[in-house]
């Protein structure tokens, strides 16, 4: 007999509320150029993806989530996370307030992911792009998207080493891939 393939939410939820602790230590100490530096203008800054995490919290997974659980038919707002970055000023904000936001909405978002009772995680929103897409693939999502973001901050550090290492070789540390 197989056994069925069951989404582990309670260690989903729990990676989210740990995250926060994970984007701070990765960002500690960072000046604020550093933290708005970018290796070409394609790339966000760790201030901008930081931004961007807060936002996200407010207007996309959480909220797309509870609506497909609560309403699969209803329509999502529509989000523009490439247009916030103008929209929101991220560039002009600072880091700290930002780590602080992101790990108050972080907070609020996952008490309510707990206080959820028996939710019905097949519940499915049509998306007109990506298809449908049941609420538990929306929680999935919103975990790695966390690790992606962690990620986007790691190579920025790499590239603020190489940067700092001017004629210096830092292949010897390894390459990026």
């Amino acid at each position: 007999m197989g056994s069925k393939n069951v989404m582990k939410t309670v260690a989903i939820i729990d990676r989210l509320q740990r995250f926060p602790a994970a984007l701070s230590a990765a960002c500690a100490g960072l000046s604020p150029e550093d933290a708005l530096y970018r290796a070409d203008h394609a790339s966000w800054s760790i201030l901008e993806i930081v931004c961007h995490l807060a936002d996200e919290e407010l207007l996309d997974f959480p909220q797309r989530i509870e609506s497909t659980l609560n309403d699969p038919a209803a329509p999502w707002n529509p989000i523009d996370p490439e247009g916030w970055t103008t929209l929101h000023a991220y560039r002009e904000q600072d880091l700290q307030a930002q780590l602080d936001l992101f790990t108050a909405r972080r907070a609020g978002r996952v008490a309510w992911a707990r206080s959820l009772r028996s939710p019905d995680w097949s519940n499915t929103y049509q998306h007109p792009q990506a298809g449908p897409l049941r609420a538990g693939d929306l929680l999935a999502a919103w975990g790695v998207h966390d690790a992606l973001h962690l990620r986007q901050i790691s190579k920025r550090l790499f590239e603020l080493g190489v940067r700092d290492a001017g004629e210096y070789r830092t292949d010897y540390a390894g390459e990026w891939s």
